[in-house]
Parts: C-alpha cells; sequence; structure tokens
C-alpha cells in the first residue's frame, strides 16, 4: 500500500532494562503468547466456537422434520444439548445468566415434542410452566410463529405476509431488496418462497405443542394489531399494509407470483457458494434449503447436497451432544489473534504470522457480492468473517486484517501489496454518506423499514455504526492518513458526533458501551485526536466510574435493552482487557485503575496461560442474539497486556496497534 512508513514500535526494545517492566506482566503476557500460538491451525488460522442460543439448533431439528429427512442419531444428540442449557426455572435464554427468552423456551420445547419427548417429562413440564409464566405463545416473536405455522400449531394468518412479489422491484425503487441489510436479505428471499407456499407439516399424534396454548391464545390475539388509523404511524401504515397483503396472498389472482417465484430461485442459486454456503449464516442457510425443498428439488441435488454439507460445517459433536453454531469466524478470530501476538512482540516474520498472513490474503474476496448494487463501479477486495463468505465481505474484517497484513512480513511483498492495496480502495468506497460505514452495506439506513411487522427483532438494517468507523479509522491511521484528508473528517465528526452524554459510545457488534468506547478512543487517538480534550476525559472518567471492586469491567447484554444499565455486569476477561485498551488510548497507562485491571486480568490467568468466561460479549442483534466468541477470551487480554507494557517501556504511542 502507498503510505508514509512510519517507525517500527511492535517490538520492545532489547536495550531497555528489565526493570521498566514488573515480573509477572512479563510471564503472563509470555504464557499467552504461547498458548495463542498452540491454537494456531495447521492451515494457519485461528478459530474457535462461536457460541449462541439453543434455537438455533433446536431449528435444524425443524429442518429435518420439515424436508422429511431425520436422522435418528443427530436427533438425539441435538436434544441433548437443548437439555443441557436448559434452565434451573425451565426456561432457556439468550445468553449466560440471562432472563426467560419466550421465543427460545417455545421453539426448544416444541423441538423436543417433535425429538420424541413427552410433555409428562420433567424438563418439559418445567419449559412448559416458563412458556405459560412469562407471558406464553402470544409474545413470540415473528420468526417463532413462522415456525408454529409450519407445523400447523397456528394458521398462516397469523404471521405477517412475506410476499415474494417484493424480489420483482428494481433497485432503484425505494424499497427493494438491498434496501435491507445482508444477513435480512439472505433470509428474507427464501422464506418469502416458504411463505408463498404456505407448508404445514403434519406433525405425529402428541408431537403437537397445543398443551402450551391458553384459552386465550386463540389466533385472532396472535397477530399484530394497529393502535390507530392507517396513517397515524409508520407502525399502524405498515401493519395495515399487511393485512392488505394477507387479502391478496388469498386471491386466486396473483398475477406476478409465477415470476417471483423464478427469480427468488435464481437469486437463492445464485448466492449459494461453491463449498455449499448461503451468506455464511444459519437463517439464511436453513431457510435457502427449505425454500428449494418446497420448490421441489430432491435430497440429493447438488444444491441440496452442498447446502446440507456446509451445515454440518457448523457442527460441533461433542460425543453425548451436538451443537449448531450460528456461524463460523476464522478470518476475524485470525486477524485479532495476529494483532495481539504482534503486541506483545512476536517477530513480524514469525513462521506462524506469516503463514496466518498468507492465509489472509488467499482468502480474499475477488468477485462482485451484494455490496456491488449501490457500490458498482469498485473492484472486489474486501474480506469476509467466514471460511467461505465471497459475496458478503465486511467492512469490519477488513480493516482488521488490513492492519495485521501490513505488520507481517509477507516473504512476497509485492503479492501482500497489490492485494491490500484492492483492499484498501473497496473499504473506503463502503463509506456511508453519513461519515460512517455499515458492516456489509453503504448507506443501509432506512429507519422506517424497521417497523414492518417482520421486523419485530429491529434489526432489518445495516445501519453505519461506531465500532465499525473506530476500527476502519484506527486502520487508516495505521496506514498513514492524515486527517486533513476528506474520508477521515468525515469520519471523525460521525464518531465524535454519536458520543453518548456521559462520555461513553454504544456498540453495535461487542457487548456494548465498554465495547463502543474502547474502540472510539483508539480510532480517534490514531488519527492524531487531542486526546485531553474535554469529550475524550469525559469517556475516560466513564471508563473509570464503572470499573469493578475486583479492578475488572464487565457488562450485561441486558443494556441493550436497558442503557442505564450501562458498565455494569460481572467482570470478564474481554471486557476488562478492552476498558484497559481504552484507558491506554486515552494516556491513563499509569492510572491506578488501569494498573486494578491488569492485576485481574494476570490473577485470572490460568494454568494453561489463558481465560476463561462464562458470559457472552458478542453481539448479533441487540436485544435479540448475542455471541460468546470463545476466542475473545484468549487475544484480548493478550493485547490488552501487551499494551499496557508498550508504554511502561516508554514507547511513544502506546494503543496504536490493531483491535
Amino acid at each position: 500500500m502507498t503510505k508514509p512508513k512510519s517507525p517500527d514500535i511492535d517490538s520492545p526494545s532489547p536495550a531497555e532494562p528489565a526493570s521498566a517492566l514488573t515480573t509477572d506482566l512479563d510471564q503472563g503476557i509470555e504464557r499467552s503468547q504461547k498458548y495463542l500460538l498452540s491454537r494456531q491451525s495447521a492451515e494457519g488460522f485461528w478459530v474457535d466456537e462461536l457460541e449462541g442460543n439453543a434455537t438455533i439448533t433446536a431449528e435444524l431439528i425443524f429442518f429435518m422434520h420439515m424436508t422429511e429427512k431425520v436422522d435418528a442419531e443427530k436427533q438425539e444428540k441435538f436434544a441433548n444439548y437443548l437439555l443441557k442449557m436448559q434452565r434451573e426455572d425451565g426456561s432457556w435464554t439468550l445468553y449466560y445468566g440471562g432472563p426467560c427468552d419466550i421465543n427460545s423456551t417455545v421453539e426448544c420445547y416444541m423441538a423436543l415434542k417433535m425429538a420424541g419427548y413427552s410433555p409428562d417429562h420433567p424438563a418439559l413440564k418445567k419449559a412448559k410452566s416458563a412458556v405459560l409464566a412469562n407471558g406464553g405463545i402470544k409474545k413470540t416473536r415473528v420468526f417463532t410463529k413462522i415456525f408454529l405455522a409450519l407445523f400447523g400449531q397456528i394458521s398462516w394468518d397469523v404471521p405477517p405476509a412475506v410476499p415474494v412479489e417484493v424480489v420483482l422491484l428494481p433497485n432503484g425503487c425505494w424499497m427493494n431488496i438491498y434496501e435491507i441489510s445482508s444477513w435480512s436479505r439472505g433470509t428474507v428471499v427464501p422464506l418469502s418462497v416458504v411463505c408463498a407456499h404456505k407448508p404445514v407439516h403434519k406433525l405425529e399424534p402428541g408431537r403437537d405443542v397445543q398443551e402450551l396454548f391458553t384459552e386465550e391464545d386463540e389466533d385472532r390475539d396472535l397477530g399484530f394489531h394497529p393502535d390507530g388509523n392507517l396513517f397515524s404511524s409508520w407502525r399502524n401504515f405498515f401493519i395495515h399494509l399487511d393485512g392488505f397483503f394477507k387479502v391478496l396472498g388469498k386471491s386466486s389472482w396473483k398475477p406476478f407470483r409465477r415470476s417471483a417465484l423464478k427469480k427468488a430461485e435464481a437469486w437463492i442459486l445464485s448466492h449459494q457458494e461453491d463449498e455449499g454456503d448461503f451468506g455464511g449464516i444459519q437463517p439464511a442457510m436453513l431457510n435457502s434449503m427449505l425454500a428449494l425443498h418446497f420448490l421441489g428439488y430432491a435430497h440429493d441435488h447438488p444444491a441440496m447436497v452442498k447446502g446440507m454439507e456446509a451445515v454440518d460445517r457448523f457442527l460441533i459433536d461433542r460425543g453425548d451432544h451436538i451443537v449448531l453454531q450460528a456461524c463460523v469466524s476464522p478470518l476475524w478470530d485470525t486477524a485479532i489473534a495476529c494483532n495481539a501476538l504482534l503486541d506483545s512482540g512476536l517477530k513480524e516474520d514469525h513462521p506462524a504470522l506469516v503463514k496466518a498472513g498468507e492465509y489472509m490474503v488467499k482468502k480474499q474476496v475477488v468477485k462482485p457480492g451484494d455490496w456491488s448494487v449501490k457500490n458498482p463501479h469498485t473492484k472486489p477486495g474486501g474480506w469476509p468473517f467466514e471460511f467461505y463468505n465471497e459475496l458478503y465481505p465486511d467492512t469490519d474484517d477488513t480493516a482488521e486484517i488490513l492492519i495485521a497484513l501490513d505488520r507481517i512480513a509477507i516473504p512476497d511483498h509485492r503479492w501482500k501489496h497489490k492485494e491490500c492495496q484492492r483492499a484498501l480502495t473497496w473499504l473506503l468506497s463502503m463509506q456511508s454518506k453519513n461519515g460512517g460505514w455499515g458492516a456489509f452495506d453503504q448507506d443501509n439506513d432506512k429507519k422506517i423499514l424497521n417497523e414492518v411487522p417482520f421486523a419485530d427483532h429491529k434489526a432489518l438494517l445495516d445501519q453505519p455504526t461506531v465500532d465499525v468507523s473506530s476500527r476502519i479509522l484506527w486502520c487508516l491511521g495505521k496506514l498513514g492518513f492524515k486527517r486533513e484528508h476528506p474520508t477521515v473528517l468525515r469520519a471523525l465528526e460521525f464518531v465524535k458526533s454519536n458520543q453518548e452524554p456521559d462520555g461513553c459510545w454504544w456498540g453495535r457488534w461487542g457487548v456494548n458501551y465498554i465495547y463502543g468506547t474502547f474502540l472510539a478512543l483508539n480510532g480517534l487517538l490514531f488519527m492524531g485526536e487531542d486526546m485531553n480534550r474535554p469529550s475524550i476525559r469525559k469517556a475516560v472518567n466513564w471508563l473509570e466510574n464503572c470499573q469493578n471492586e475486583d479492578g475488572g469491567w464487565g457488562e450485561t447484554c441486558e443494556s441493550y435493552a436497558k442503557p442505564e444499565l450501562r458498565g455494569q455486569g460481572v467482570s470478564t476477561a474481554s471486557q476488562t482487557a478492552w476498558a484497559i485498551l481504552g484507558l491506554v488510548a486515552g494516556g491513563e497507562a499509569e492510572n491506578p485503575a488501569t494498573k486494578k485491571g491488569v492485576e485481574f486480568l494476570l490473577q485470572g490467568q490460568n494454568e494453561e496461560g489463558t481465560w476463561y468466561e462464562d458470559e457472552f460479549t458478542g453481539t448479533g442483534f441487540p436485544e435479540h442474539f448475542f455471541i460468546k466468541y470463545h476466542m475473545y477470551q484468549h487475544f484480548f487480554p493478550l493485547m490488552a497486556l501487551s499494551r499496557y507494557r508498550t508504554p511502561l517501556r516508554g514507547e511513544d504511542k502506546p494503543a496504536t496497534q490493531a483491535g
């Protein structure tokens, strides 16, 4: 990449006296470094489990039954996993330590019934009590209601209409499939095919879930109802529109249905990777194959065979139980692992780093994807999150990988330079009009679309966010961009204008305000922001004030629904690391709070040289889907300890590394 060369600050100077560092800190970093190196795959990548909630696995049981291809052995192991994840009160939750989630509880109950469990089984009796105690069927989300309709437990009149004709709307239309997020698009298009067929899979006697319904749970009470007239709000407008679509759907006159189904079918097939994946996420994968099934595709059709092979790659078989991951994160894990190791002093030409760097370059996207609909004049060049996802590279991964590759001494410099320059061009081109970056698309920000009944999870959009934009600022700073650059100026304004009144920043892809604040501070620092500005000091003070008594930091996933809980929660290794990284960026390496946080990490390091946390600190959809990245507990503490050590050794820019 064409950039000014900055001084190499990745490795500590051998001339520095050992007295500048504590023995515990050095030993902790060395042990963590060795552990992380031991986890690298033979191919060069790092990856660990991406843990979600139990519905991900429950829905695979649904899929097997709907496609009439039940693997009895796997189903038993899936059921064992569901039972393992059930809480004492009979419910299932969205994240460790969270409250009952009615959707997860209903879906897991239904999956266990379909797997052969009796309603008199103790686990199901407790689950039924939890469902009834938490509002019952009427409180479930759209997706749960669709599953209930698929198995004939409620009428298809209850879930919102998902008209397949939407695929016929041209790209220039105000509303079309490219105005919703990539993850929604990959789910909605195939789901619209399923909803067009309105199939009902008849369950065996005794396998239904009618016992979960109360006298109040009549179909007419389970749908969406307006609270005003057609024009009183966007919500009411869309609910009335949904009613119109349902009436139209019952009519025999559907002039565009055949062509819409054909176009949707072609779209689905064109969005399958050569390896079988659809969008790299469970909802898109299962719904796409379900759509093909109802379009008449046989189990042995190549698209179905490859699709199931892709699903199988997401499975983790632990002997007595099997869990399905919602996604996998090898490129994300690899890039951050590399940057943490480089921060710890590993040489840029270390064989492990070179192998990882070459692996990442080879996984670069080389063909246009959905992003090119709004950005047609830019060549591909980004990186995805998963092993196979050429159509959906994301800006967050691309920024993290660019920083890692900039630091790794890959032997073929010309090859690396060419590919990284192409990736940088792509990344710059993906900036939205408001100055920020979304994860997968530009200007995916028509907020009123989140008011449609289908979008009850409020995640239909991929709006620009501070955390992603700050990581990209961090990347641009590392690559030598100046704050006067027009792209940088717009991004800086976006980040600064979205600071919360108390000094923190909201985090979209990590829990939550600690994550957003850590990234914002580092992005601002590396772009030359004056870290003594009052707004920056307010952010630093916010981090100080939410430190726990044990020296660590933690934040509950509930802070998305209840912002008053921001910065509050059980201390975790990953969130403590983020807070330390934020404080170091703010020039607070010698702050007693920072030191106390470092001590918390050192004391929590286990015999293997790493850390463990039960808590979920990753975010899929705020309020509705959370993730435990099992690698976070391994590499973020190493990164934090290493960057804390850097200013103690007299380095000028303690936080100007990747993350």
